[in-house]
């Protein structure tokens, strides 16, 4: 024990406390010890159940996904939205909503879809709406919204003149317009409670960083961004220090990427270090690898 703690794979935090595995502790366990666990057909058949429906809203499956996961790992379960960046626009269509308001609406060819409301000071006639659809779906249609943003002036220089005010609206917006918007607003997140119950977290001060990582619901979003992208397509774990924020230190989290058509999302669990590594990646890569298939079979 005294080599273990002398190497830096255990401690105790003061001189009553028994010894605990530290960050480099419990990355050895994951990467060389651990023997990942098949999930039980309990289990297996709480989520296939789940996937079984049919829903109308995208929003609608994702929370219940993270329901879904928080129940069954007794964590906190999140799940992000997919991502715009690499979504391939399949059509535009505007719609008056009055004299000074217009509503565009952005399907990607996945089956996302989004909207923005432009407001503007000179009224403008229902033909020359409908006519600057036909043109931004002429010219953009099959384009990455990434690719749009960066050539949209380029793209439009020789327009009408008449259709020139209507495309120098949607290029003073093009970065509203054409962009993810705020993701965390479209983080799906459950099971504070479950964290709550844990011993690391019972005293006033452990419940109220609890309570503040949540609501700054922007530093979820970086860490499941940051973790997805750095372990493509397999399962990632960040563990205490590992993850960039302080904030996250007596935390793990493991996540995956789930995809939606050409379009890629992230769900994942926050919990204590000392959480069931083997259970909750089981667990994560099923339920990334099921949502792709239910999506991929709309």
């Amino acid at each position: 024990m005294s080599d273990l703690e002398e190497s830096g794979f255990i401690n105790h935090p003061h001189t009553s406390a028994g010894r605990m595995p530290t960050d480099k502790g419990y990355r050895v366990y994951v990467d060389s010890l651990m023997e990942l666990e098949h999930l039980n057909r309990t289990d297996q058949r709480k989520i296939k159940q789940t996937f079984d429906q049919q829903y109308g809203e995208t929003e609608e499956l994702l929370s219940l996904t993270s329901k879904l996961l928080s129940n069954i790992t007794n964590q906190i379960a999140c799940v992000l939205y997919p991502s715009l960046e690499t979504g391939i626009l399949e059509k535009v269509q505007l719609v008056t909503i009055s004299s000074t308001r217009l509503l565009v609406v952005v399907s990607i060819k996945s089956g996302l879809v989004k909207t923005i409301t432009l407001e503007y000071n000179t009224e403008f006639e229902e033909q020359k709406i409908q006519s600057v659809q036909r043109l931004l779906n002429e010219r953009l249609s099959g384009l990455a919204l990434s690719e749009i943003r960066a050539t949209f002036q380029e793209r439009f220089h020789d327009v009408d003149q008449k259709e020139k005010p209507v495309i120098t609206l949607f290029l003073d917006a093009v970065d509203k317009i054409f962009i993810d918007g705020k993701k965390e607003e479209k983080l799906f997140l459950s099971g504070t409670k479950n964290l709550i119950k844990q011993p690391e977290f019972e005293t006033a001060s452990r419940i109220q960083s609890v309570i503040e990582l949540l609501e700054e619901k922007e530093v979820i979003v970086h860490i499941l961004e940051q973790s997805s992208e750095s372990k493509k397509g397999v399962v990632s774990v960040s563990i205490g220090r590992e993850i960039p924020n302080m904030k996250m230190e007596e935390y793990s989290v493991i996540t995956k990427e789930y995809k939606f058509g050409e379009n890629v999302g992230t769900l994942g669990i926050v919990g204590p270090k000392r959480m069931e590594y083997a259970k909750i990646i089981a667990i994560v890569d099923y339920v990334s690898n099921i949502l792709t298939g239910y999506f991929t079979q709309r």
